[in-house]
């Protein structure tokens, strides 16, 4: 195990700014300094090297049953709480998503601080899934928790204004570009809200995903393409209607089949993220997002961009690294330090569409807000977290790391031959089984490796690193240091060269 025990002291490392990748085929406007614009790059192994090597699959499933083995050994206080919540939770966790994890149960936490948390056997983690985003601010930044404690002791919640929700919007729209802002509690609900706006406005039914996007859980994003049929996506529990009948779906990055989805004028708005992140990273092919903001507004259909994952590529996204124009964009989870909140935001001419379309008598029946969206609270966590936390200078260090994690298992891939590859996108990285980078969701989903996901998962746990649960990806925050990322390309090459034939 990883340095178990008390909490480890880091010292802050001073960033290494001003490096420029490249990756080739992609728009020279993207091949920027990362201090401007976000990293985004793919490398893979030289094609033209020695054979590649071969995952031996017998060694694979041993090494698998010995790291099961040895996690149970070293959680058993997490073991017992796993055991005694299944009696009052289902599955034993207060959020059902909590049992996706390598290990037969879930770790159960202790106290967490900057890029490391604990657990209740007392085993210290270096945290690169960091609550999948949510926490991407690193765990109880002092900033924002000077400010979360200040507003707690003079109330929480008015459904009234404060003045700090003012300095946000005004701050969201400098980092955005949109001017106008509404406030919500998860992006889940700011997707919602935004959908019922964009059918509202445009007076049509349907709107579009892309395939194996993610967007929080909105009914009408549950869909998938088997075979190029639009169907209802596994594991889908209980939807009220059919997304076929709510929803066109098509491949990222196919501007052909965007056109043809579109041209009949049907469908009220696109919802998508600037680049996929939750089948892993998967890129915009060079003048995807200028073909799809021209047949929108060509067909009269709204852009709504999720920023809730890609606000890792840099203080406002992809939205103001790209120059992208949506007309609505959604953000949610990092946004407040760890409370929860989230934001959404119109053009000028979408916000006025929306206030010829609704009236203050029927304000709180129309289907957008909440009792507690917009509380005093999330909005003082969100001030602190823009002002302090998420800044420029926080991205650069951020971005420069995620590099240094991305050349760490490029090392490796290079120097044992495997046909895999290393994505980054801002301070987000993964590496993939694959030896091509997929173009899409459809491509994404086919290249996914179960065995070699949970070993890999579970060797970097038992080695004291948590990576996010439902890909290999890596986030690095604030407060993540050079040797947290050493740290981890170590443990990555063990655990490579432990399954090698």
């Amino acid at each position: 195990m990883y340095n178990p025990g008390g909490r480890k002291k880091e010292t802050a490392q001073t960033p290494s700014v001003g490096l420029t990748f490249i990756q080739e085929g992609f728009p020279a406007a993207l091949n920027v300094k990362c201090h401007k614009q976000p990293e985004l790059r793919i490398t893979m192994m030289d094609k033209t090297a020695a054979t590649e090597a071969k995952i031996d699959r017998s060694k694979l499933q041993s090494c698998l049953v010995r790291q099961r083995e040895l996690f149970a050994r070293e959680h058993l206080r997490s073991a017992e709480l796993f055991e005694q919540a299944r009696s009052s939770m289902l599955s034993g966790v207060p959020m059902n998503w909590m049992v996706k994890w390598a290990g037969d149960f879930p770790l159960f936490v202790r106290e967490a601080g900057g890029a490391h948390f604990i657990d209740v056997d007392g085993h210290e983690y270096i945290d690169l899934c960091l609550g999948d985003t949510g926490a991407m601010t690193g765990h109880a930044p002092p900033a924002a928790v000077e400010a979360i404690v200040e507003r707690v002791r003079h109330g929480t919640t008015f459904m009234l204004p404060t003045e700090d929700s003012i300095w946000v919007a005004q701050e969201l729209s400098r980092r955005f570009g949109l001017p106008f802002w509404q406030v919500a509690l998860t992006a889940t609900d700011a997707n919602r809200f935004a959908i019922r706006l964009a059918r509202q406005i445009t007076g049509r039914k349907l709107i579009l995903i892309f395939n194996w996007c993610y967007h929080g859980t909105v009914d009408e994003t549950f869909i998938t393409l088997e075979g190029g049929i639009a169907g209802v996506r596994r594991g889908n529990l209980g939807p009220a209607v059919d997304p076929t009948e709510t929803t066109r779906v098509v491949e990222f990055n196919d501007i052909s089949a965007l056109e043809a989805a579109l041209k009949d004028g049907a469908v009220a708005c696109v919802l998508a993220e600037p680049a996929m992140t939750n089948i892993g990273i998967v890129q915009p092919e060079p003048g995807f997002h200028q073909a799809l903001r021209d047949i929108t507004r060509r067909t009269g259909t709204l852009l709504i961009l999720d920023e809730t994952h890609t606000i890792c590529a840099g203080p406002g996204g992809c939205t103001q690294a790209w120059g992208l124009q949506p007309d609505m964009l959604t953000l949610g989870k990092p946004i407040a330090s760890g409370i929860p909140a989230a934001v959404y935001g119109f053009s000028r001419d979408v916000a006025g569409r929306i206030a010829q379309a609704m009236s203050v008598g029927d304000s709180d029946t129309s289907g957008i807000g909440g009792t507690l969206a917009g509380n005093a609270l999330s909005i003082a966590a969100m001030k602190a977290t823009l002002e302090h936390v998420l800044t420029e200078p926080a991205y650069e260090r951020m971005i420069a790391l995620a590099s240094r994690f991305t050349e760490g298992v490029q090392s490796v891939i290079q120097e044992k031959h495997l046909p895999w590859i290393v994505k980054q996108l801002g301070c987000r990285a993964e590496y993939w089984f694959s030896s091509e980078p997929p173009l899409n969701g459809g491509q994404a989903a086919a290249a996914v490796d179960s065995d070699l996901d949970c070993y890999m998962h579970l060797s970097a746990l038992n080695a004291g690193i948590l990576i996010t649960p439902f890909h290999n990806m890596a986030l690095i925050s604030p407060a993540t240091s050079e040797a947290d990322i050493d740290r981890h390309s170590q443990v990555f090459r063990e655990s490579v060269e432990a399954i090698l034939g």
